[in-house]
């Protein structure tokens, strides 16, 4: 159940952690602006419920005095004076009424009497013919009787601008709040943004080291751990394209001594296994210069004539390679890389899948991509991310007898890899492996 409780606010929360900040300051600032106007409210309400009690206390205490010494001849003129908003005062018993119940017009009616005295005898009740309005009546020292009429109205407990204010402050704290998550979320987009753009060649982006303190030393630890990375797998490429580069030479006098042998099976087999030393050497030290091929200055240059010329030197060869569709327009690329790339993906089409098919389009996204397709029996869904790794073969078609080292789709993601974009394979519906390029 802990663990239900746990995970729940997941499916509601959004997924960014700066859009998570936004919500849960919005909330807490909401929450926190509402009980402080509410509890403004309250408190200006008592503060105006009191200071009328006392205002109509005291007036009311006066005026009932001016006119029980007034002659009673004159009092009929002066009650347009002492006229209010919300009370008058009346000659005479008043309206019939009924028991007065309602507690806070009880306090100010306790409040007039104790003001007035008990020689007035105050009385008080409810006014049928208006809503919550009420009499006091009072017994002037002649006998005369003497009503004070009050009908309670709302009492404002805040300006009109108030309201405005608070509003206009809320925005403000939203505005600032939005800068400080913006500011706090930046650092780390930018890092992962680096991280996803690192780079055996170190030549990735680096992070700024300039800012607060627990920011610049992520960014200093994050660079140092990206050259850290890179110099390691520098020394791993610079052992494989020196252990390779140098069986080169002994591998050739082998095959020297071997061609010098006399016919037979024997030396045939010899030369057999020194062919295929020599190749694995050649893949050995073409991967270790892969990792290199962003070093490459970029060209802009027409898609559709690179695209096409690559095929039709291939077509020129005699090669089973058509071209699908392709696009117009110019885009910045590394032609040398990406030839490698697409050459390597063509050569392993034609070879297992007998033929292939290039085509080149912009996703939805605007990123270039390029295509090539087989029609051959395609690779296990469950091994499509391992035939990516150096040295990994197939079984069946895709073996040594073939000549394949498991280089070949390595170097191409590699290749891909140095050169900013990526390389996906999947197998088609109608049969065969395409393998998807996508550049920036």
């Amino acid at each position: 159940m802990s663990r239900m409780a746990f995970i729940a606010p997941e499916r509601w929360l959004p997924r960014s952690m700066a859009s998570r900040l936004y919500l849960i300051i919005f909330i807490g600032l909401m929450l926190a602006q509402g009980l402080s106007f509410a509890v403004m409210f309250y408190e200006r309400y008592e503060s105006a419920t009191a200071t009328m009690f006392d205002t109509v206390e005291h007036e009311a205490g006066t005026s009932v005095a001016m006119l029980d010494r007034l002659p009673a001849a004159e009092r009929a003129g002066a009650l347009g004076l002492l006229q209010r908003d919300n009370y008058r005062f009346l000659l005479g018993h008043g309206q019939p009424g009924t028991p007065l119940t309602n507690e806070r017009s009880w306090q100010l009616v306790h409040r007039i009497e104790k003001e007035v005295g008990p020689d007035y005898r105050v009385q008080a009740d409810a006014m049928s013919t208006h809503a919550g309005a009420y009499q006091v009546h009072f017994t002037l020292h002649d006998g005369s009787p003497l009503t004070m009429e009050v009908t309670p109205r709302g009492i404002p407990p805040i300006a009109q601008w108030l309201p405005i204010v608070l509003v206009l402050q809320l925005c403000l704290l939203l505005i600032c709040t939005w800068l400080a998550v913006r500011l706090a979320a930046r650092p780390l987009a930018q890092l992962a943004h680096a991280a996803e753009s690192m780079t055996p060649t170190a030549d990735g982006p680096r992070l700024s080291e300039a800012g607060p303190i627990e920011v610049a030393q992520a960014a200093i630890a994050f660079n140092t751990m990206q050259e850290r990375i890179a110099r390691h797998l520098k020394e791993r490429l610079h052992i494989l394209a020196s252990i390779s580069h140098d069986l080169q030479t002994p591998i050739t006098r082998m095959r020297l001594r071997a061609e010098s042998l006399e016919e037979g099976e024997e030396r045939q087999k010899i030369l057999n296994d020194l062919h295929e030393m020599e190749h694995l050497v050649r893949e050995g030290v073409a991967y270790a210069r892969s990792a290199h091929g962003g070093a490459e200055t970029p060209v802009r240059m027409d898609v559709k004539a690179f695209v096409e010329s690559l095929v039709f030197d291939y077509q020129d060869m005699g090669k089973p390679v058509t071209l699908e569709e392709s696009i117009g327009g110019a885009a910045m690329v590394r032609p040398q890389a990406l030839r490698r790339v697409l050459g390597n993906l063509i050569d392993n089409a034609i070879k297992y899948g007998g033929s292939a098919e290039v085509s080149a389009w912009r996703n939805e996204e605007g990123a270039m991509c390029l295509a090539v397709c087989d029609r051959g029996p395609g690779i296990p869904e469950d091994q499509l991310e391992q035939v990516l790794q150096p040295f990994y073969r197939l079984e069946g078609s895709r073996s040594r007898d073939t000549g394949g080292a498991g280089l070949g789709l390595a170097i191409a993601v590699q290749l891909a890899r140095a050169i900013g974009g990526g390389l996906q394979l999947s197998n088609r519906e109608d049969g065969g492996l395409a393998a998807v390029i996508t550049l920036p």
